[in-house]
């Protein structure tokens, strides 16, 4: 089973006023934002300014009350395609914050795809959490990434491929069967829900029970899930680096397949995948 880290780590910042509610040093966000303009490193600036975002700010918070960057995330609701963290404990102004954030994560103020921050600030001290907010625009158009998949899994079996300690030699191309796909969508969807990878349903059934239930009359089936991948590219890459899942899409006894996914920024991973192989009755 696959597995996508969606949160990169790399490093925080915030202030806070006596009375225990943290409040940004007004004219904060403004500054960072015009450093972000101009640009640093040598990397060009980013038009699109950084917004600021609840749930960042109350990440931020709880870094400063000393969780990790991935708890704060988790525990404030937030999902990133990945995130920066920055702590500053020395005063300074605005401008000074700003200066220093981009010094110190210039690679992620640069980045188009960082598009939200969140700040906390107490007792001369800052902490500021930027990230991209997830996001999955590849898996747009269901019937595009579909044949996709396909189109990538024939491209694999088109030539001799080693599994592990298997080697296989290069299978027909699979077809796509609709009925396949129907199991595969319920069985995502059911993973997403309940944000579990697993091959076993939450109602216990397997993926040749799922198959048969979508009307799939079958003598053989095969499955491969994953959880986090999102883009066609990024998913059969890592099945085929693993060789449980690589043997799956080489197996020349394999002649169909379905595939299906779910977006779901409430979930676990985000994104949930079922790839269903069959031999036909």
């Amino acid at each position: 089973m696959l597995q996508r880290v969606l949160v990169c780590l790399a490093a925080g910042l915030v202030l806070t006023c006596g009375s225990g509610i943290s409040v940004a040093a007004p004219g904060l966000l403004d500054a960072i934002n015009e450093v972000r303009a101009r640009g640093c490193g040598g990397k060009p600036g980013v038009r699109t300014p950084l917004r600021a975002n609840r749930k960042l700010d109350s990440a931020a918070h709880r870094i400063s009350r000393g969780q990790d960057l991935t708890a704060a995330l988790d525990a404030a609701g937030y999902k990133a395609l990945h995130s920066t963290s920055l702590y500053l404990s020395q005063p300074g102004g605005n401008e000074d914050i700003a200066r220093k954030l981009a010094e110190r994560s210039c690679t992620a103020l640069s980045d188009a795809e960082v598009r939200e921050i969140g700040i906390e600030q107490r007792g001369g001290s800052t902490w500021i959490v930027i990230a991209a907010p997830f996001a999955a625009p590849a898996l747009a158009d269901a019937n595009r990434v579909s044949a996709g998949v396909l189109a990538l899994a024939n491209e694999a079996r088109a030539h001799p491929r080693r599994c592990g300690r298997k080697q296989f030699a290069a299978a027909p191309p699979l077809r796509l069967a609709p009925k396949l796909s129907e199991a595969a969508r319920a069985h995502a969807r059911d993973m997403a829900r309940h944000s579990r990878l697993a091959h076993e349903g939450s109602d216990g059934s397997t993926p040749a029970q799922r198959a048969t239930r979508a009307g799939y009359v079958w003598r053989r089936v095969g499955e491969n899930v994953a959880a986090g991948p999102i883009t066609p590219e990024e998913v059969m890459a890592g099945w085929l680096a693993s060789p449980g899942h690589c043997e799956n899409l080489m197996d020349p006894r394999f002649t169909e397949m379905g595939i299906a996914y779910t977006v779901d920024a409430t979930s676990a991973a985000g994104v949930y995948w079922a790839q269903v192989f069959a031999t036909p009755r």
